[in-house]
């Protein structure tokens, strides 16, 4: 399908803006590439058109996400194709979609340049709901309370209202949730029993985990016993799901509860960077040039764990979109193979999880609001969205997908759903994402051999820098 002029300008402004402010994650060669210009096509019917209105009246609608691999098999790009395929505005308005393939981290920077401007601005962007608080005090997206007072669904109960309350601030609501999600242990069963472990596995304490990992090693050496995400270059993966699924585990939290400042030491955090620091020292983490790059997630979860060389993840429920058969990883038997464990807090006094999720945006600099907002309400129907949320791999943020057989029957979904029992969420904080970037730099800094006192000095130094002397505490 043939390019369209709108996108080659929003292409070209992205690596002009890329080169200057934007530096690579890690080795990932495909986001070095890739990522500096986003790979882009048409989703058009009307393939002759060459300018953005040149020979057609239609309404361009630029939607820009977060690519990771092969773009005709990622979920997005299928729920955006089909979608526009059952529109019923397609005689005036045409779809480009625009992806972004780059680390976590890198989409994150591009994205935030992109939105500067109204030659480079998508007019549909998909925000991680913790960067959302920081692009609203940037004025980077638009308030959409006026537009959800007349979408039915969003007042009738269709969406979970804490999820709505997620992509809502102190001054209004700026985005449509799409996904929510839970993270806990992931294992291989074949593995377990080859190496002696109960194939009904639930660790109590960490000490389970390190123990399981110990006798990994010893009876199949030539197997990863534990991967999590652990660089900068794997992002918001690293602070939440690694960092965050520790420290929480501890008991304690990003803020202090009775103050509200940033806790930048503490045991809580000596524990966490302490038990990270046992993986890796031990050697049962994978090589740091596999998991320090952006690609780690999708090298653990699409080849490692499917190809029976890695015993144990700690990821998302979303994973299991890689192995349907149009999923990026097919793994017929997956659900057979696969355990899912709860994440057991430090000495056993509970267990932990962190929720997150993605949801459609509409930057303020976008040319085409109204038919934004439209395009993203045709998305979010009943039908279309639920084969969508199957593909994604991720929980539902709507009430009435749930009772879906194709959704409920899944695999492993009634104990993730279970995991959001209690979960916990990042801060609603526009400081986050910068306290974020340095949690990762300090879990990069200690996998790689930096002790975790030194680590936690020079991130309590970093942090303070960011929030300021008067907004932090040591525990």
């Amino acid at each position: 399908m043939k390019l369209r002029k709108v996108v080659s300008v929003f292409l070209a402004s992205m690596t002009a803006l890329s080169l200057v402010a934007c530096n690579s994650g890690g080795d990932n060669k495909e986001a070095d590439t890739a990522g500096a210009s986003a790979a882009s096509t048409s989703a058009s019917q009307d393939a002759g058109t060459t300018d953005n209105n040149a020979s057609s009246n239609k309404v361009v609608l630029t939607v820009t996400y977060r690519e990771t691999g092969d773009m005709e098999k990622s979920a997005l790009y299928r729920w955006l194709t089909a979608a526009y395929e059952s529109y019923d505005k397609k005689d005036s308005i045409e779809l480009n979609i625009a992806p972004i393939t780059a680390s976590e981290g890198d989409y994150f920077a591009k994205i935030a340049l992109a939105l500067q401007s109204a030659d480079t601005a998508p007019d549909i962007v998909t925000e991680d709901t913790f960067q959302l608080a920081t692009d609203v005090s940037a004025g980077y997206l638009t308030k959409l309370d006026d537009m959800l007072a007349n979408y039915s669904d969003w007042n009738n109960g269709s969406y979970y209202e804490s999820l709505k309350e997620v992509v809502t601030t102190d001054s209004g609501t700026y985005g449509i949730p799409y996904s929510t999600d839970t993270r806990g242990l992931w294992y291989n069963k074949e593995l377990f029993k080859e190496a002696g472990l109960p194939e009904d596995w639930q660790p109590e304490n960490w000490a389970d985990i390190l123990a399981a990992c110990k006798t990994i090693k010893e009876k199949l050496p030539d197997v990863v016993p534990f991967w999590c995400n652990s660089g900068v270059a794997t992002g918001e993966g690293t602070s939440m799901q690694t960092y965050e699924m520790l420290l929480y585990g501890t008991g304690e939290r990003l803020l202090d509860e009775d103050t509200g400042k940033w806790i930048i030491a503490s045991q809580g955090i000596l524990d966490s960077l302490n038990f990270l620091n046992d993986i890796y020292s031990n050697g049962y983490g994978p090589s740091l040039s596999k998991v320090l790059n952006g690609q780690a997630g999708n090298t653990a979860t699409q080849e490692y764990l499917p190809q029976g060389k890695l015993a144990i993840l700690l990821d998302g429920y979303w994973i299991t979109g890689n192995y349907l058969e149009e999923g990026a990883s097919p793994w017929p038997e997956y659900s057979e193979v696969l355990g899912f464990a709860a994440m057991p807090m430090q000495y056993g006094q509970g267990t932990v999880t962190l929720s997150g999720g993605w949801a459609w945006s509409i930057p303020e600099k976008a040319k085409s609001k109204e038919e934004a907002f439209d395009f993203i309400t045709h998305l979010m129907e009943t039908e279309i969205y639920t084969t969508s949320i199957i593909n994604q791999g991720n929980i539902s943020t709507r009430t009435d997908v749930t009772s879906k057989g194709a959704y409920s029957e899944r695999p492993f979904m009634e104990i993730a759903t279970e995991f959001l029992d209690g979960a916990s969420f990042r801060p609603k904080d526009e400081k986050y994402s910068e306290v974020s970037t340095h949690i990762q730099a300090m879990v990069e800094a200690v996998v790689s051999g930096t002790s975790p006192e030194d680590a936690m000095e020079t991130y309590a130094a970093d942090v303070t820098r960011v929030v300021g002397e008067d907004n932090v505490i040591r525990k």
